[in-house]
């Protein structure tokens, strides 16, 4: 038996972004709150670290839009030293044939960008992006609202009625786009709007980021989806490097909970979730320690928790078997690399904003659906999705003057694999022949690497088979069927035990928007009970 601890009224495993997000407004509310972290360092998936010495990078998550604007007003981020450099241009594609796209920058250059390859494209991009705007507000509508939970009642139904009057006011047209957003391919969706391969390919980038399939696996719009509706600095739709890192926003995340009281205790890895009576009264820390509680809320995956930290006899049969068919697993692999110099590429040598935007190496959806079904066959794609991002370039304080460091963020990587050092390490090296065969000198400008395989994803972060999202972004697991039909509103089938993570509502990246919602799902149910 561990020894006694004082109660909290609260206690989160995990000091993610969301658990940070959930524990300052329970703190905020006048809760007293512990948060329990495995690591030696705060923040989950959204760290800075030194890799190499003398470089530093966001480990695991490297670029911002999701966040939500209310969890930065609220938490003080921009007076703790929050800043973000927007990308001048979105995506820059190195293509076959020397050739290459530029993406973003505006309306009019992406356009004169898109006529090369197709003047009935550039036609075809306001419409496009007025409809990917129109849904993405939805989305932005939705993010902050609790999902409504099928069978809890009538606070459910009146839940449901309230979402429902909301889809049932957008014209019919958005509702259509809604749809196929959710349930088609993103070939499917793209094909009618785009005839180009490239124009394809920089938008069907993002249907494979975090998401072992296809672009032609149904569903797999609503990825493309999911990463457009954030935003920086008041612009819809942008991405950028914050100063300092992912690192920084959770290290003023912290900041921000310290103020108002909470505890935080790292090297603190949770082995299991007491359970008493069907009810959740605390934690058992690896060290043999228990802490207990009347609120145990897990920013960890609903795998981890459910599938690892809970004891399967303490769970309702099909609750349980609903969880082990839960999807998880992004095959993502990803890499930091210390450079002596900056990657100079065939189709745009030397320096230039393109080094600023995210390099995406994935000149077709053709290429994209090879490296997947490379990737089932051989266990990773010889030829994978490349995602480079340099952020030293805007971000002096990761590298020594005149070196650099990239992010290097690769898809169609076998999440079920084992991932022997061996594996990792000819893995690693498909990735850097890969821009090798781009950028040439790449591979002798490295200094040193850093390399995490979904395993690695999972053994360092807790990211069951490395997935980035706690389960896959689907319509099956998606809102009020986010982890499980009827447990969508953070509240789990024991009582006292709640999740904060990107495994519910709205799902993964950065927003903090599972962090915000569980708390106040959480400070409703104390209300209720003092009622």
């Amino acid at each position: 038996m561990g020894r006694a601890h004082a109660s909290p009224d609260a206690i989160i495993i995990g000091g993610g972004h969301n658990g940070l997000t959930c524990a300052f407004y329970l703190a905020r509310a006048g809760l007293s709150v512990r948060i329990v972290e495995a690591r030696n360092v705060i923040g989950g998936a959204a760290v800075t670290e030194e890799f190499h010495p003398g470089f530093r990078n966001s480990v695991a998550s490297y670029t911002v839009s999701l966040l939500q604007p209310k969890v930065i007003a609220d938490m003080g981020l921009v007076g703790r030293g929050y800043r973000v450099i927007e990308r001048p241009v979105s995506n820059f594609l190195p293509l076959a044939q020397g050739d290459h796209l530029i993406l973003g920058g505006g309306l009019e250059r992406t356009q004169a960008a898109f006529a090369r390859f197709s003047r009935k494209d550039a036609e075809a991009l306001p419409g496009y992006y007025a409809m990917l705007e129109r849904v993405a507000d939805v989305l932005r509508e939705l993010a902050l609202r609790p999902p409504p939970n099928v069978g809890s009642g009538v606070a459910g139904l009146v839940d449901a009625l309230t979402t429902g009057r909301l889809l049932s006011r957008l014209p019919r047209e958005v509702q259509r786009d809604v749809l196929d957003l959710f349930t088609k391919s993103a070939r499917e969706f793209l094909t009618p709007w785009f005839e180009s391969a490239a124009v394809q390919a920089a938008f069907g980038f993002d249907a494979v980021v975090g998401n072992y399939a296809s672009p032609d696996t149904p569903g797999s719009a609503y990825v493309l989806l999911h990463h457009v509706f954030g935003e920086v600095n008041g612009h819809k739709g942008s991405w950028g490097h914050v100063i300092g890192g992912m690192g920084s926003i959770t290290r003023m995340m912290a900041e921000a909970c310290a103020e108002q009281g909470v505890e935080i205790s790292l090297n603190s890895p949770v082995e299991k979730v007491l359970v008493e009576g069907g009810r959740a009264t605390g934690v058992r820390l690896a060290s043999g320690e228990e802490l207990r509680s009347q609120r145990i809320i897990a920013n960890v995956g609903p795998k981890l928790l459910y599938g690892r930290m809970v004891p399967p006899a303490d769970l309702p049969d099909d609750f349980a078997r609903r969880i082990q068919g839960y999807a998880c697993g992004s095959g993502s692999f990803r890499m930091n690399v210390a450079l002596n110099r900056l990657p100079s590429f065939s189709a745009l040598p030397g320096d230039g904003e393109h080094l600023r935007a995210g390099i995406v190496i994935a000149p077709s959806l053709d290429y994209m659906d090879r490296a997947f079904v490379d990737a089932k066959a051989h266990g990773w794609s010889r030829e994978p999705i490349v995602e480079m991002l340099i952020p030293s370039l805007v971000d002096d304080s990761l590298a020594p003057a005149g070196q650099h460091v990239a992010s290097l963020f690769c898809q169609q990587f076998d999440p079920k694999l084992d991932w022997t050092p061996e594996q990792e390490a000819a893995a690693a090296d498909c990735v850097i022949d890969t821009v090798e065969a781009h950028a040439p000198g790449f591979r002798a400008s490295i200094l040193g690497q850093q390399v995490l395989s979904p395993r690695g994803l999972e053994r360092t972060f807790g990211l069951i088979g490395g997935d980035i999202f706690h389960g896959r972004m689907s319509l099956d697991q998606l809102w009020a069927a986010r982890p499980v039909l009827g447990h969508a509103d953070y509240r789990g089938p024991l009582k006292g035990l709640y999740m904060c993570g990107s495994g519910t509502h709205p799902g993964g990246g950065v927003t903090g928007a599972p962090g915000h919602n569980a708390a106040k799902v959480v400070l409703a149910d104390k209300r209720w009970r003092r009622g």
